[in-house]
């Protein structure tokens, strides 16, 4: 048996793979992965933009393996369980093996999350079946608990939460692969910062950052809005993305598919199926990249945002609108889409601080004097990214509605019928 594989990567260079990881990457669950966009649509508009989950969830089992060596040389390993380091480090490599094809858009379109999806491979199946033979009959729990954020470990920050290694990896990966300068993180010297402290009341360790790292943490909130702004949310990423839920919806609701079918795909197996099998319109026009164009392209500061969280949270809903809004606009059902992409928590904080002076403060969404200013303009940063758009098929031509009036009031009277 192998010892260990040596991976070359882009971002990382090399990656070692230990007997235990490539027991779990040689399956055929986790090699789906390869053929899974970590950044869906968005290589329509940056060509360079085909990285996949594979390699992603290598690079956050390397950074992850980076952070308990400097833990483990700082002897702050000292009273976690080896199991503990070796499920968290599992649960890094795993953490997406769950994923949808296309990366979060069907999760937009109202299926189960891929966190969810990862768990039901976890519990069951090859993968389930290794982790037992790796750790024993608690082992597959423990690492799904970690993945899931419900861990009591002090190790469960490396998976979930401010500091998380994934949000590292996937800001500084799609960056790269994008060609744009905006994900810049000061990795050394955040890995570096990681610490772990007795944190609230009882007392309890967790994973904390210490004051030197304050800098490096705030570079990685700030790449993260920028990123959002330039390339995840970009206009022409958000028209496709729009196209594909709306197809991929049509394909479930017609049983041209099913969602666990869905579930099990590749990003090229389910366009196939979408254009070949349910025929979609919408689909094809995404094969050759025929985008639908914006009609209406506000910031959220212009708009009554509040009112319009239906057109994230709520798809059924958001298609009978659209469809509404379609006839309206002299346009064909499904010749028009609505956007306005949610991610509340963009910028958000809540990790403890250990000064220089050993004492330990919290880090949270009110920043600290003196410290990590940006999460007291965070709400202003969120809605200086997020955008509402009308993606249309074609020209509306003279018949251009009013918009704002027909997006202010069109949720409401659906809900209404709906309750009753």
């Amino acid at each position: 048996m192998r010892s260990s594989e040596v991976i070359r990567d882009p971002l990382w260079d090399n990656i070692t793979l230990d007997d235990t990881a490539l027991s779990l990457v040689d399956s055929a669950p986790f090699q789906r992965l390869r053929y899974v966009r970590q950044l869906g649509h968005a290589f329509l508009v940056y060509p360079g933009a085909t990285h996949s989950r594979f390699e992603h969830a290598l690079g956050a089992y390397h950074l992850t393996r980076r952070t308990l060596a400097a833990l483990d040389a700082r002897g702050e390993l000292a009273g976690v369980p080896e199991g503990d380091r070796l499920a968290v480090t599992l649960a890094a490599l795993l953490h997406d093996v769950g994923h949808y094809p296309f990366s979060h858009s069907l999760e937009e379109a109202g299926f189960p999350s891929h966190e969810a999806q990862g768990e039901a491979r976890l519990t069951s199946g090859v993968l389930h079946e290794r982790l037992l033979a790796i750790g024993g009959p608690l082992f597959p729990r423990r690492v799904v608990d970690l993945i899931r954020g419900r861990s009591g470990s002090p190790l469960q920050g490396l998976i979930s939460g401010t500091l998380d290694l994934d949000k590292i990896d996937y800001l500084c990966r799609d960056s790269r692969m994008c060609g744009v300068p905006y994900g810049t993180v000061d990795v050394d010297r955040l890995l570096a910062s990681i610490t772990i402290v007795r944190d609230g009341p009882a007392g309890l360790n967790r994973l904390g950052v210490q004051e030197k790292g304050v800098s490096a943490l705030e570079s990685l909130l700030f790449a993260k809005y920028q990123m959002y702004r330039n390339v995840y949310w970009h206009h022409a990423v958000r028209s496709a993305t729009c196209m594909f839920k709306r197809a991929a919806r049509g394909a479930v609701r017609r049983g041209v598919v099913s969602l666990e079918q869905v579930a099990g795909l590749t990003d090229d197996e389910l366009m196939h199926l979408l254009v070949v099998k349910d025929k979609s319109p919408l689909a094809l026009a995404l094969r050759e990249r025929r985008l639908y164009k914006r009609a209406l392209d506000l910031p959220a500061s212009e708009v009554k945002a509040a009112q319009l969280e239906w057109v994230a949270e709520d798809p059924d809903l958001l298609e009978q609108v659209e469809d509404k809004l379609a006839v309206e606009a002299g346009l064909e059902v499904g010749e028009l889409l609505l956007d306005f992409p949610a991610r509340h928590s963009m910028l958000g904080v809540d990790l403890p601080l250990r000064l220089r002076d050993g004492t330990v403060e919290r880090l949270t969404d009110e920043g600290r004097a003196g410290h990590l200013g940006l999460p007291r303009i965070a709400q202003e940063l969120y809605r200086s990214a997020r955008r509402l758009r009308v993606f249309t098929a074609r020209p509306v031509g003279t018949r251009q509605p009013n918009w704002t009036r027909l997006l202010d009031n069109a949720g409401t009277p659906l809900k209404q019928s709906d309750s009753r």
